[in-house]
């Protein structure tokens, strides 16, 4: 999936493709960071409230949290780049009629 967005974003033309390639990128990114934060058996690191010492002992056994809050984080930062590319997009489409980058360009240069 990573590869697929980053090809996307390279090769194609059109700005809605190019947001829907950085959109599977950011989810590749998103997938591979959970992946790395995911344990067989593992338990959750919340502490009893008597027992610490046991608790210590098995340290080892917990799952790490902080690769899901940071991953949680970046959904959010995504979904509000997604909306401010939508809106951009749109806006560009508005001013110069087109998604394409080679037409927008070439309409850049007849008017500046």
């Amino acid at each position: 999936m990573l590869v697929l967005g980053l090809y996307g974003m390279i090769s194609k033309g059109n700005l809605v493709k190019k947001l829907v390639a950085m959109n599977i990128f950011q989810w590749a990114i998103i997938f591979f960071f959970l992946s790395i934060g995911a344990k067989r058996g593992g338990d959750i690191p919340i502490l009893p409230e008597h027992g610490h010492m046991e608790v210590t002992a098995r340290a080892s056994e917990f799952v790490n949290p902080l690769p899901h809050v940071l991953m949680l984080t970046a959904i959010v930062v995504g979904v509000a780049t997604t909306g401010i590319a939508l809106a951009l997009i749109l806006r560009i489409y508005r001013r110069w009629g087109s998604l394409e980058e080679d037409e927008i360009i070439g309409r850049l240069k007849e008017n500046g």
